[in-house]
């Protein structure tokens, strides 16, 4: 039986996709436990984040830690150990990496840049409290084969399959190697984290596994006319850097990226925030909850 929380972002129950305003703060700063903005960010930072949905900082982490998280990339990319483990995700073609996940987990390189303050405690200051790790990957495009990753909300698909209630989590993509405008990078919608998309259809079993390797997603993704009166209302910002830099965006806001036909890779290491006051219940649009490296269920604060 699911667990008592209301569902105010309902999704995956109709045959169209609709719109609906967002019920929950976007920075939480201020809120039942007096000025918690101190934190990496300045109040125009915040403020900021709060309208676009996103913050991109130059350099989060200095050149010797993108070396070695490069080398932890290839490690993880080619160690027998995860040969056929469920965390390694490859592309349906070439059978090339194309994310690891859990390597908070897998790397001890990777869990200490994450609890270093310039990192997590940019999550603490959005959110407002103690965080957790959600999910944590390593995401690949390797030049000329590397794949796209379609338009969705993040939170669409935790609230749906792992059962996050409300949008009060954060992302954090580190770029390690340059991000282009031209070598598949990420594409945020500014703004968007403002509207909810219920999408259409239902959940079907064991849906991660073809979700997580299918180009355009047959659920949890917004429709195409959908897609376009958002682009038309919101516009759509690219996010570029060198390595060392980080895009921190909102669960809710509508992303995507294009896939990687150039020489130049584009890789980076992605993790997901997900404050302590808002833990997962049971899924809320699918059979099952997905398993723990996807969506966890140790609610740890990090520290």
């Amino acid at each position: 039986m699911r667990t008592a929380v209301a569902d105010n972002y309902p999704t995956r129950d109709r045959n169209e996709c609709t719109m609906t305003v967002r019920q929950d703060p976007v920075t939480w700063s201020d809120q039942k436990r007096g000025d918690t903005r101190t934190g990496p960010l300045t109040a125009n930072q915040v403020a900021d984040y709060d309208k676009r949905g996103y913050h991109s900082a130059d350099a989060i982490i200095p050149p010797r830690d993108v070396f070695n998280l490069v080398d932890e990339m290839a490690r993880l990319a080619e160690t027998d150990t995860l040969r056929g483990d469920g965390r390694v995700v490859r592309e349906n073609g070439d059978g090339a990496v194309r994310s690891v996940f859990d390597v908070h987990r897998l790397s001890d390189v990777v869990d200490e840049i994450i609890r270093r303050p310039e990192v997590v405690g940019i999550a603490r200051q959005i959110l407002g409290s103690d965080v957790y790790v959600h999910q944590s990957r390593l995401n690949f495009k390797p030049g000329f084969t590397g794949g796209p990753f379609y338009w969705h909300s993040d939170f669409e698909t935790w609230h749906a399959e792992d059962g996050m209630p409300t949008p009060r989590a954060a992302s954090i993509s580190i770029a390690l190697t340059e991000n282009y405008g031209h070598n598949g990078g990420l594409m945020i919608m500014p703004g968007s984290h403002r509207a909810f998309v219920s999408c259409a259809g239902e959940t079907p079993d064991d849906y991660y596994k073809e979700s997580l390797v299918s180009y355009v997603p047959p659920t949890g993704s917004p429709d195409q006319p959908t897609l376009t009166r958002m682009a038309n209302e919101y516009g759509i910002d690219m996010m570029t850097g060198p390595a060392g830099s980080a895009t921190v965006f909102d669960s809710n806001c509508m992303h995507g990226s294009n896939g990687n036909i150039t020489p130049f890779a584009r890789s980076n290491l992605f993790i997901v925030f997900n404050s302590v006051e808002n833990t997962l219940t049971d899924p809320f649009s699918a059979p099952a909850p997905r398993p723990d490296y996807l969506g966890s269920r140790d609610f740890t604060p990090l520290r």
